[in-house]
């Protein structure tokens, strides 16, 4: 039996888990969905979701990775009872990685394509519509994410997406650090700081709730795997609660220094907030193109949004190919080459959704192969995936607590508690479903 690849540093695994964590949806999606919805009190209920819910799934999925050391697809396998249906997760964990990248990659290359059009200068008349509707252009920066992906994992996880990690996310914080400095020197700076991350309660509602629990989930990337193989990937020197919570504030950094390069930006140049998923594209040119020095700014901008999207890319898509590696032996190479041609045909759907494909409306007038996919993903399989970590590390008929403890507490550092045996037990699973089924009566799925 071949060797399991281990991670060559604790400060490796930190980044890599976090780096799945951050991606579009900290500073692509984040930003719109406080706009939409009220800014502080979205970033409020976010927060809460993070910790109540967030934490206990990451701790849960890390430990499971962790002590299979195997990936999603036969994770439960090693753990679960003799008859146990549970490893039936492990396909809907490979059917949810498959789905996120088959709009996520599109988006990444949208991001590429703003980063090469500000290197360039080509800027005059950059627009989301126009981008979204060209088919071919579409086609083109698709390729090139799938490509530079999974040419990455073509190398051995120290050599290639360990190292190649490390160099995107601190590059990634020291970019948005000087983006932030820039943002405050605005005049619409306090106006858009107060907007951003000061609550109005009364904007707090069923639907602020229900999008701040599936963005907490979208942005860890809990619920298919994503974390738990990364726990397989790792030692035993250090709990996993502790890591969790490493993780998370990293995560929920970015996403804040996001909102805080953009909101006082829309402030100044009188952009619209709820712009929804245009936000970033359109407002964020539009930002640029009247500032002094706004090329230069725009391509650092779009080039700290590239190297946080392919983080994401890489995590989920070594995921995916750790899936397949298991299931039929390939070696790396040969697994990269055919899990790149299925994400790139998968994902096509989405490149042109808005153009050769716009035919297929699957909720509402103006949605398209993006939201179809983000459904699946975001709105299903993350939360009811989250569920079923919960109740296998906590239930007698899983794996049970006192496994989960043990493999969780494993190491130094901060220790799952006994007192919190019902908050893992009853408050997580009972609220992702109450708030799950909520969201699918009301908002019309």
């Amino acid at each position: 039996m071949e060797k399991r690849e281990q991670l060559g540093s604790r400060l490796g695994f930190i980044l890599l888990s976090a780096g799945c964590a951050i991606g579009c949806g900290n500073v692509w999606k984040f930003p719109w969905m406080c706009g939409q919805y009220g800014g502080g009190s979205f970033i409020l209920v976010y927060v809460i979701c993070l910790l109540v819910l967030g934490l206990p799934v990451m701790t849960m999925e890390f430990s499971v990775g962790r002590a299979a050391q195997k990936s999603p697809l036969f994770m439960y396998q090693q753990l679960e009872k003799k008859g146990q249906k549970w490893h039936l997760h492990g396909y809907a964990s490979l059917l949810g990685n498959l789905a996120l990248m088959a709009f996520y990659t599109v988006v990444t290359g949208w991001i590429i394509y703003y980063f090469v059009q500000f290197l360039t200068g080509n800027t005059a008349n950059l627009g989301f519509v126009p981008m979204i509707t060209d088919g071919p252009l579409n086609m083109k920066y698709l390729a090139v994410t799938v490509v530079i992906g999974f040419g990455i994992l073509c190398f051995d996880l120290q050599g290639g997406l360990e190292r190649i990690t490390k160099v995107m996310m601190v590059g990634l914080l020291g970019l948005m650090i000087v983006l932030v400095v820039n943002s405050f020197t605005l005049s619409g700076a306090s106006e858009g700081l107060k907007f951003y991350l000061v609550p109005d309660i009364s904007k707090i509602n069923g639907k602020v709730i229900v999008g701040a629990m599936n963005q907490a989930f979208f942005t860890l990337s809990l619920g298919m795997g994503s974390m738990a193989i990364f726990g397989s990937y790792i030692g035993k020197d250090r709990s996993l609660m502790g890591e969790s919570v490493n993780i998370i504030c990293l995560d929920t950094l970015v996403a804040v220094l996001a909102g805080l390069i953009m909101f006082p930006a829309c402030f100044t140049y009188g952009v619209e907030v709820d712009a929804g998923p245009s936000l970033l594209f359109n407002t964020m040119a539009t930002v640029f193109n009247n500032m002094n020095g706004g090329r230069i700014w725009g391509t650092l901008f779009f080039l700290f949004m590239t190297f946080a999207a392919m983080s994401t890319v890489l995590a989920v898509c070594e995921n995916i190919l750790a899936m397949v590696r298991e299931m039929t032996g390939w070696s790396r190479p040969v697994g990269s080459v055919i899990c790149a041609v299925v994400v790139f045909a998968l994902a096509t759907t989405t490149a042109l959704g808005y153009s050769r494909f716009s035919g297929f409306v699957p909720f509402a007038d103006g949605s398209a192969w993006l939201d179809f996919w983000d459904f699946i993903v975001s709105t299903n399989i993350l939360p009811l995936g989250s569920i079923c970590y919960a109740l296998f590390c906590t239930s007698k008929l899983g794996w049970g607590w006192d496994n989960f403890v043990a493999e969780a507490n494993a190491g130094e550092g901060m220790k799952v508690q006994n007192w919190m045996r019902p908050i893992c037990a009853y408050v997580v699973p009972i609220a992702v479903a109450v708030i799950y089924i909520y969201g699918l009566i009301n908002f019309g799925w």
